[in-house]
């Protein structure tokens, strides 16, 4: 997920593997959460991720980094909407 700082842009993930695999990461380029730092979608534990996942629901690409996150087992954070407990309820059914 990229990370906006003040002067430059931070990418958090490595793309190589997943240009090789030919997997398209293009939807971190618009990302909604480019825009925001990386506390908002990966607050402390026991706060709110009200904020995080409201603007998730509005970014376009919020199915292919919940694809993403649910492929690549990403276990912190909120991905495509959805905190680490719903991403582990959704891939792994209900418990």
């Amino acid at each position: 997920m990229p990370i906006n700082t003040t002067d430059r842009t931070i990418d958090t993930i490595d793309r190589a593997p997943d240009r090789a695999n030919g997997q398209e990461l293009s939807w971190q380029e618009t990302a909604l959460c480019a825009q925001a730092g990386p506390e908002f979608f990966f607050p402390a534990p026991g706060s709110s991720t009200r904020e995080a996942k409201q603007l998730c629901g509005a970014c376009e690409g919020r199915v292919a980094c919940l694809e993403y996150a649910l492929t690549h087992d990403e276990r912190f954070g909120v991905w495509g909407g959805l905190s680490e407990k719903e991403r582990h309820r959704l891939k792994h059914g209900s418990r």
